[in-house]
């Protein structure tokens, strides 16, 4: 992993984490907007590690339902703002 990476990676648990606890839905969208004034690059690669750590979040999320439920029983319901 790239130190771009490492930082966008770190920058984006760390702004998910304060989402979640505050409920302050605009810090990850201006974390971004403040990366992207100094580095395009860093900002592209936190807004791809933001949208990585939802995905995992969503599949993680149907993953212990499959175990609950059963799969036949399921459905997806995706909310990417959780």
């Amino acid at each position: 992993m790239s130190k771009v990476d490492e930082i966008a990676e770190k920058l984006a648990l760390d702004a998910l984490d304060y989402e979640k606890t505050t409920g302050n839905g605009s810090v990850v969208t201006e974390i971004g907007k403040i990366v992207g004034a100094s580095s395009s690059t860093l900002q592209d690669a936190y807004l791809t590690a933001v949208r990585v750590l939802r995905a995992e979040k969503l599949a993680r999320a149907y993953l212990e339902e499959m175990k609950t439920k059963g799969a036949s029983s399921l459905t997806v319901a995706i909310d990417a703002d959780d």
